[in-house]
């Protein structure tokens, strides 16, 4: 059993001053007012006035600390993914698989059941980011490796499905009807990006269960003034969620005050998009065999093309405040329980309450991580 003392307390809707929290067997027992003795048996750990917080979820990172899922399509691999982001808060995370050769994709499946089965901590599932994606839009992704999905691969993804949660990024007009019916079926979330689809496509992906756009704003085709496109589309949707890269690259705070006053509360999620450059000091580098450089916040081809970022979730979570002038707790949401609720994992993570998993973020004034809790697992930073 642990005791935190002396901490302020975001449960996911307000931030209470003076709190205790209780931890037992991984998971929240208690939270209440920090006054009294404290327990005899135990760990007690003193907070230092910080302010804790649900740890961070992540649903889209290819990648960290110099290690890219793609290049790294086994158990280490992602855990070495975790441990890195884990130091910035994230307590977890979707690895997400840049689209590749059919081969890759099963080595980072079976990679990623087994790491579950495993209990690396931090690892939820699995993001597949295409391939059945617009070329049109592909950003960085190889085209070579673009397709449209052949009859076995439905199948193929509806059974990995069974004991692996799934995220799948897919441009709506390259699959044919009913095939997002079939994933979402089977528990997959799918969401829509890479894609030049138009209103009407997307109105029927999202009848078909599609629940999510793919890093809002890019790659992915315009609202106009006669065709709400893709961004339209989404910012339009009530029940939808988008991604967010918050690092003042991808989208600028203008933009992304935009979404947030278009979407209802708790539907947009901030994510890193986070490649294998982000927490070192790598400048240069390759992604699936082309040259990235790294400089001044932007990770970028030689055409300028942008190929991902360096991001992590308390920057992300720190940007949303200073660069957006969002309220903390708003900004603390969509770093912890929007993404939750993406993943049907709210009743789980993402608020402190009794009976909620112990994922768990200990931030200074300046938002700073100093420590974070996986399952009641602790770790100083």
């Amino acid at each position: 059993m642990q005791t935190l003392h002396n901490v302020r307390v975001f449960d996911g809707e307000t931030i209470q001053q003076d709190r205790r929290v209780g931890i037992a067997e991984g998971r929240i027992t208690s939270v209440g007012a920090d006054e009294g003795p404290l327990p005899a048996a135990g760990a007690h750990r003193d907070g230092g006035g910080g302010l804790l917080a649900p740890g961070f979820i992540d649903v889209q990172v290819n990648g960290g600390g110099g290690v890219l899922l793609n290049d790294a399509p086994e158990v280490e691999g992602l855990r070495r993914i975790a441990e890195t982001h884990r130091r910035y808060g994230t307590t977890g995370l979707f690895p997400t698989l840049i689209s590749d050769h059919p081969a890759v994709t099963r080595r980072a499946v079976d990679a990623a059941r087994a790491a579950l089965h495993a209990g690396v901590p931090g690892v939820l599932g699995l993001h597949l980011e295409g391939p059945y994606l617009n070329p049109e839009r592909s950003g960085i992704h190889p085209t070579d490796r673009l397709r449209r999905p052949d009859p076995a691969d439905r199948h193929w993804l509806q059974q990995q499905a069974a004991d692996l949660p799934l995220i799948m990024t897919l441009a709506p007009e390259c699959v044919p009807e009913g095939f997002i019916r079939g994933l979402t079926g089977a528990g997959i979330r799918v969401s829509a990006g890479h894609t030049a689809a138009d209103h009407v496509t997307l109105r029927r992906a999202l009848d078909e269960g599609l629940s999510g756009f793919t890093h809002l704003f890019n790659a992915m085709s315009p609202l106009t003034a006669r065709e709400p496109g893709t961004v339209g589309t989404a910012l339009a949707d009530a029940e939808s969620y988008c991604g967010l890269i918050l690092d003042g690259v991808h989208v600028h705070p203008e933009s992304a005050m935009v979404a947030l006053r278009a979407k209802r509360p708790g539907r947009v999620m901030l994510v890193t998009d986070a490649v294998h450059l982000a927490a070192t000091e790598m400048e240069r580098s390759t992604l699936l065999g082309r040259p990235i450089v790294r400089a001044q916040g932007r990770v970028t081809a030689a055409d300028g093309t942008l190929a991902g970022s360096d991001l992590t979730m308390d920057r992300a979570v720190r940007n949303a405040v200073d660069l957006l002038g969002l309220p903390l707790t708003e900004a603390l949401r969509m770093a912890s329980l929007t993404p939750a609720a993406f993943l049907g994992l709210d009743d789980q993570v993402g608020r402190i309450r009794p009976g909620y998993r112990a994922d768990l973020v200990l931030l200074d004034d300046a938002l700073r991580v100093r420590r974070t809790w996986i399952g009641g697992s602790y770790r100083d930073h």
